[in-house]
């Protein structure tokens, strides 16, 4: 048998590890030669033996690396198959130099990683797709694979490990913006939704149709949900966001966009790394403190609720976030409210996982099969992009030579001292049973796949037995599983779920049910939905009353007099509560009015209704149901810009050419007046110009674009404001309408500025 084991050529690499050969078992030698004898690419390596010197982990957890370079490179997501075999995303050419020339190739791969000799480290790998462009995202659904390749959504079939048949889900799904920019996450929600982070819409494979949906825009990389299938996210400059409602519930007016139960901030942004950060800011005031340290994120990504019951108890639901740039990852301990969440810092002055090691890379995190928390460890100098990096980072990564560290990765795995992790099934072997009894397993994951395959199945045996444990309360939400495999299957009913409701004692179970009961809204149900309705409210339960009033909005059309009045039950009750009058006005719509004139609503959800009815008449709707393009940034496009007009004469790294144009670092027409670096793009400049101390002579005027009606004045401010990121000492602003008022200082003669009648010139602002 071969054994590929690639050499490592980068010295800067060899600084971050500490490998030791090994001999593999007759077990792995074995395995592999079959599976090379049925025709499988596949990779056999030395299991990596990396020290972890300088990772500091919280006091009873172990950690482990089991998959590392040179056989992973630039891992950015993962997830389990059903065997509960790792698949990893490689985003192998994100920022292959500081200039990120030549990031559109082709290199990207998603790799299925094997510990044949179930030691605990991963042994070999298989390569299922590659020649991908920046994938970002994978997800195991509906027995085939969800992934990115460039800007397209594809869903593709699994065949013995090989791909089969492709469909492509949506052609936009990454489209526009750089890749810190584009949608990814894909995570499927206990509702049979699949959402993502930084992309407006859910998705789902229905009867053989993908279906494609408005959803709110959730965060920057990565998405997490907890056990009730509320949905938490972030940005670079925010630890943790969340909504304090389930998806889809308070967006159901066209003219209403929500901001009490969606896209709050919950958690503190500070940060206590043991390394020194080199970060984009790092020379502004307050972005690190007086000794070099981080004070708060810059780049956090990646969030996880832990749910995969092998830990202790206090870390149940708790929040972890990848903080890559300060090498760490934080713990937030969620305090679950009635209306809304909380969370707060773990142990101050102390994060969960820290690291001296500047390579170490967090970007993503997942529970495993096991229990086990899983890290994505992108492993890298460099983790900013080029349309946002700015001079001072980069000269900072070239001095420490940071911006070698290529072609590395790794999976870390997190487990605790105290607790055994699962043994993982083969669930390609399960039986349906089996399977229901995986929906009160103590791992979320367990769980949550055991709900996809019962509904893949289409086994209707099992119906009685999911009815059952659809009443049971569970903090873990087994009674939701099995509830939403009902619906999967489409085996519910209203007399099924208006009992589910009438018998669970469950508020979570309670306003899934709730939702659900829409679907059967007609004339004939009315009279007991109305009595579901008084019955739930009489409970005085903060959790049900407010999800009566987010699943009735089908039931308005067919009887606003029966459920108008629950509504103002409702709105009275809570009337300093405004979480509960967005929740009325979002499935108002077309309503208002008549709400407004009949009801006498309190003044919060007043002036709710009067903005929904505003913005009505003005037809402004909420951006989610008219954006179905993703925008892309000013500072993306001012580089996408500069790189097709500029670089041909300025270099794609600005670095200059001889004989065409000087360099524009350490250019005072770059960190001078913007306003004149504006006129030169406009009306054009003619040698000789003196740029750093030494005259060019130039063996062609630049042309200036002022007659260029391709490009606009927004156009120019964005190729400025590349410019000024990427080459200024210190960066400044220019607005389409400055640039616009520079069009009609043309220079006398030629219509082309002299160098000195650029110095001459006062420039209007």
């Amino acid at each position: 048998m071969l054994l590929f084991l690639k050499l490592i050529n980068n010295l800067h690499i060899l600084s971050y590890m500490k490998l030791s050969t090994s001999k593999f078992s007759l077990k792995v030698i074995v395995s592999g030669l079959s599976l090379l004898l049925l025709g499988f690419s596949i990779v056999a390596f030395e299991e990596p033996k990396i020290s972890l010197d300088g990772y500091k982990i919280e006091e009873g957890f172990d950690l482990q690396i089991i998959a590392a370079e040179p056989n992973l490179k630039a891992p950015v997501s993962m997830d389990f198959d059903n065997k509960g075999r790792m698949w990893v995303v490689e985003m192998i050419n994100y920022m292959p130099n500081l200039e990120g020339i030549g990031e559109e190739e082709p290199t990207g791969r998603i790799s299925i990683l094997e510990d044949l000799d179930h030691d605990g480290t991963i042994d070999h790998r298989k390569t299922f797709l590659d020649k991908l462009v920046l994938p970002r995202a994978l997800a195991h659904v509906y027995g085939g694979l969800l992934y990115v390749d460039g800007p397209k959504l594809y869903f593709v079939e699994i065949k013995n490990d090989k791909p089969g048949k492709k469909t492509l889900v949506d052609p936009l799904y990454a489209d526009g913006g750089n890749v810190e920019h584009s949608s990814n996450g894909l995570m499927m929600n206990i509702d049979n939704w699949i959402y993502n982070s930084n992309w407006n819409f859910r998705y789902r494979l229905k009867n053989g149709v993908w279906l494609k949906e408005p959803t709110s825009n959730r965060g920057q990389w990565g998405i997490t949900k907890d056990n009730f299938g509320r949905l938490y996210y972030n940005n670079n400059s925010t630890n943790l966001q969340a909504d304090f409602v389930l998806p889809n519930k308070v967006t159901r007016n066209r003219f209403y966009k929500p901001s009490v139960a969606e896209n709050k901030k919950i958690a503190s942004d500070l940060v206590y790394p043991i390394s020194k950060a080199d970060v984009n800011r790092g020379y502004q005031k307050g972005v690190l403190n007086e000794e070099g340290y981080l004070v708060s994120v810059t780049a956090a990504c990646g969030p996880l609720v832990y749910r995969g019951g092998a830990f202790p108890a206090g870390y149940k639901q708790n929040a972890f976030v990848c903080v890559p740039e300060a090498n760490l990852i934080k713990r937030n301990i969620l305090n679950f409210g009635k209306t809304q969440t909380v969370a707060i810092q773990a142990e101050v002055g102390r994060e969960f996982l820290a690291s001296t090691d500047e390579g170490f890379r967090p970007v993503n995190l997942f529970t495993g099969p096991d229990g086990a928390m899983y890290v994505v460890d992108m492993h890298r100098g460099i983790i900013q992009h080029k349309a946002y990096i700015s001079q001072f980072l980069a000269e900072k990564l070239a001095l420490k030579q940071m911006d070698t560290l290529q072609n590395a990765g790794r999976i870390l795995k997190i487990t605790s001292k105290e607790i055994k992790g699962f043994q993982i099934p083969d669930f390609s072997k399960a039986s349906s049973k089996e399977l229901v009894g995986y929906l009160s397993h103590p791992n979320g994951w367990l769980r949550d796949r055991s709900q996809q395959l019962l509904i893949q199945k289409k086994d209707l045996s099992v119906v009685k037995d999911l009815i059952a444990l659809s009443k049971t309360n569970s903090e873990t939400g087994n009674g939701l599983h099995a509830l939403f495999v009902l619906e999967g299957l489409n085996a519910l009913n209203f007399n099924i779920i208006s009992d589910i409701i009438t018998n669970s004692t469950q508020p979570e179970t309670i306003a899934h049910a709730l939702g659900l009961a829409e679907r059967f809204a007609i004339a004939a149900n009315v009279p007991k939905m109305k009595t579901i309705c008084d019955n739930l409210l009489a409970r005085n339960d903060e959790v049900v009353d407010l999800y009566i009033p987010l699943s009735l909005q089908n039931w308005l059309k067919i009887s606003e007099k029966t459920f108008m009045p629950i509504l103002a039950k409702i709105d009275q009750k809570y009337i300093d509560q405004k979480i509960y009058q967005e929740a009325i006005v979002s499935n108002l719509e077309g309503k208002e009015e008549k709400y407004l004139s009949t009801m006498n609503p309190s003044k919060n959800l007043k002036n709710f209704l009067t903005t929904a009815i505003d913005n009505h008449k003005k037809n402004e709707m909420n951006s989610i149901y008219v954006k179905v393009k993703k925008d892309t940034d000013n500072r993306t496009k001012g580089l996408m810009l500069f790189r097709s007009i500029c670089a041909t004469c300025h270099g794609a790294d600005g670095k200059g050419i001889q004989d065409l144009a000087p360099p524009l670092k350490g250019s005072e027409y770059i960190d001078g007046s913007i306003h004149r670096l504006a006129a030169i793009i406009l009306h054009g400049i003619s040698g000789p110009i003196s740029v750093g101390g030494k005259q060019y002579l130039l063996n062609n005027d630049m042309p200036g674009m002022i007659n260029n009606t391709s490009v606009s004045d927004e156009d120019i401010a964005d190729i400025i404001r590349f410019t000024q990121n990427a080459y200024a000492k210190e960066g400044k602003n220019i607005t389409a309408s400055e640039v616009k008022k520079l069009r009609a200082q043309k220079p006398e003669g030629s219509g082309i500025f002299s160098e000195k009648q650029l110095l001459e010139t006062e420039f209007e602002r």
